[in-house]
Order: C-alpha cells, then sequence, then structure tokens
C-alpha cells in the first residue's frame, strides 16, 4: 500500500509528538511491507510567524493532496495578544472547515496498566470503553455574528449557535453505525430542555434511529451526562453530541483514563480521509524539553491506519504495543512523580513492542 500522510507539527510539543508519530508509522510500513510517504504543513502559531495567518492556502493544499493528516498541538502564550482572526486556535477551526472535517471521533478507554492513575475508584473506572462522537464543523464555534456590540444601552456580546438539520442527521448517522459495531446503544445529549438547537437535534435523533432498529437510543440533558460520566462512566457506549457539549464532555472524560496525554482522536469527513491528533494541548512549559507524552499521539496513528488507510491489523499492533509498555511500567512525567522516561524513550519502547509482535 502506498499512502501520502501530511503533518502538521504546529507549536509547542506538537513537533515532537509528531516525529514520534512519524516513527511508529515508519516502523510499520517497513514491517507490513506498506510505503508512507510524508509531507509537512504550517499551521497555528508557527503558520502565523512564517507566512502571518494561522493556516496559509499552502498547507490547506497539502492537506487535500493527501490521504491522511496527522496533527500535533497549536497555541501557545506567545500568541495570547493575537487579534482573534490571528489566534493559532484559528487554523484549527479553520483547517475542520477547509476540510469538511465534520465527524470527530474520541474513544476513552480505561486500560489496566492505568487504572490506578485515574482519580476515581478503580471499580468506577475499570472497564470503561466509550466513543465520543462530537459534531466539529458547526455550533456555536462558527455562527454569525459574533461581535461586540450595545445591548441596551451597555457593552454586550453576541455568539451565534446555527445548526442546518443535515449536519445533525450526517454526524447522528455516523454515531449509530459505530454503535452497529460496538454496543449497540446511542446516548443523544442535548439541553433540549432549554435550547431550540437542542430540540432539533433530538427530533433528528428519534429520526435518524429508526434506521437502525438494532441500537437502543437514549437521550440524556448535557449536564446530567457530564455528572454521569464520572458516576457511572461504564452505562456509555457511543456518546454523541454537538460541537460545544462534545469539547467539554470529551476533556472531562480524559480524567477516567487518568492523564489528558493518553486520549487520541480522529475527525473524519464523508469519505476515508481524516485528520488524527492528541487531545491535549500543545504544553508550551515543557515544549523542547523531551517529557511530552507521546503515547495520545501514537495511538492516533492506530486510528489513523484502522479508518483511513483500512489498516485494522497494524492498527491493533500499535494499540498493543501501548498496553504492553504501560504493563511494563513505562511512565512519562505526565503520569508519575518518579523513574519518569523521555519522550524520545517512550516512542523506542513502543517500537520494540512492535517489533517484537511481528517477530513472535
Amino acid at each position: 500500500m502506498i499512502k501520502k500522510i501530511t503533518t502538521l507539527p504546529g507549536d509547542g510539543i506538537g513537533p515532537e509528538i509528531v516525529e514520534s508519530g512519524k516513527a511508529v508509522l515508519q516502523v510499520i510500513a517497513d514491517l507490513y511491507g506498506h510505503q508512507f510517504e510524508f509531507q509537512e504543513g504550517l499551521i497555528g502559531g508557527a503558520a502565523i510567524d512564517a507566512t502571518g495567518v494561522p493556516l496559509p492556502d499552502e498547507t490547506i493544499e497539502r492537506c487535500q493532496s493527501s490521504d491522511a493528516c496527522l496533527l500535533g498541538a497549536v497555541g501557545g502564550p506567545k500568541w495570547d495578544q493575537q487579534p482573534p482572526h490571528l489566534r493559532p486556535e484559528k487554523g484549527l477551526l479553520a483547517i475542520r472547515q477547509a476540510l469538511n472535517l465534520y465527524a470527530n471521533l474520541r474513544p476513552v478507554q480505561a486500560l489496566d496498566a492505568l487504572i490506578e492513575e485515574s482519580t476515581l475508584k478503580p471499580e468506577v473506572v475499570s472497564g470503561v470503553d466509550v466513543l465520543i462522537v462530537r459534531e466539529l464543523t458547526g455550533g456555536i464555534y462558527f455562527g454569525e455574528p459574533r461581535e461586540r456590540r450595545t445591548i441596551d444601552g451597555e457593552e454586550g456580546v453576541v455568539d451565534t449557535l446555527v445548526y442546518k438539520k443535515s449536519e445533525i442527521e450526517r454526524l447522528l448517522h455516523r454515531a449509530f453505525q459505530f454503535a452497529e459495531i460496538r454496543g449497540k446503544h446511542v446516548t443523544s445529549v442535548d439541553k433540549a430542555n432549554v435550547l431550540e438547537s437542542s430540540r432539533m437535534w433530538r427530533e433528528c435523533a428519534n429520526e435518524v434511529a429508526t434506521h437502525y432498529p438494532s441500537v437502543t437510543l437514549e437521550h440524556m440533558l448535557v449536564d446530567n451526562a457530564a455528572m454521569q460520566l464520572i458516576r457511572q462512566p461504564k452505562q456509555f457506549d457511543v456518546l454523541v453530541t454537538e460541537n460545544l457539549f462534545g469539547d467539554i464532555l470529551s476533556d472531562e472524560a480524559s480524567m477516567i483514563t487518568g492523564s489528558l496525554g493518553m486520549l487520541p482522536s480522529a475527525s473524519l469527513n464523508g469519505t476515508a480521509f481524516g485528520l488524527y491528533e492528541p487531545v491535549h494541548g500543545s504544553a508550551p512549559d515543557i515544549a523542547g524539553l523531551n517529557q511530552a507524552n507521546p503515547l495520545a499521539t501514537i495511538a492516533s496513528t492506530a486510528m489513523l491506519l484502522r479508518y483511513s488507510f483500512g489498516l485494522l491489523e497494524e492498527a491493533d499492533c500499535i494499540e498493543q504495543a501501548i498496553n504492553q509498555v504501560l504493563l511494563k511500567g513505562y511512565r512519562t512525567a505526565d503520569l508519575t512523580n518518579a523513574n519518569a522516561i523521555s519522550t524520545e524513550e517512550m516512542t523506542k519502547a513502543v517500537i520494540k513492542e512492535i517489533k517484537v509482535a511481528i517477530h513472535s
């Protein structure tokens, strides 16, 4: 198999963890007889520094010419004083829209080796396996107008939440399709007791559910869902929701795993193309120190192989290698206060386990 992958290192620890992801992908290519061609693009603060904008047209073109993208992270205090349209995060929002990456997948799994790392009780965490499906290109993050204006004679602000019915339906179909091959249960999260957008969301969920008779649909208000994720996370299989709610709930769910540094994600459009990235931020305080946890990025490469390239065996191999290094006690600084290993050492440990698995 020959595939082209565009890497977007971004800011902070982004370049370090993307290098880890590339190293793992190259090993997979070598061991399984594939050919992955890498090209690089600018995004976020790095793009602002080099080109004056957070997402150059050249980056979009490179992504469009590739089969998948691997992103590091964007942002940092260096660019905090930039005007809103020139903030690094605008590059991330813009690429999602430019590539129509409307479906964001965030798996939340409690690995046995990290049960004790969670702040929740082991009996609450053990066995958790949730897939959060978040709408990514609509909602309040993209609605217009968004502006400061005078309201009743005083300073005020307006943000607008906009969804088309088709945008809601296409995401719900993806969620039900994933549920069909998982636990056959969808929890649709909204705020239908207050928001008109949520009332439409709930109506769409009921309509889409009729196409998937083997899947059970449950509705849950977002405030209750936030509580239930901590109280009883094992009740969830596929959790689907709109952009803002999904952003908040998926970060909350990261604490089940013990570290935000452990969560991968995939952002998909209507084809096999996807952009893959860790859920965590750019961590500028440790950038360049070889301390970042690369496992979320490495796990994101497994999602890339599975969802964009259809390479299920290779994806499983990476995920099993991650589990093995954790079972053997390897930890980066975000997971331990003593005997932490470096980004490079963790990457080499995963690669070693991949080779052992292939040659055994």
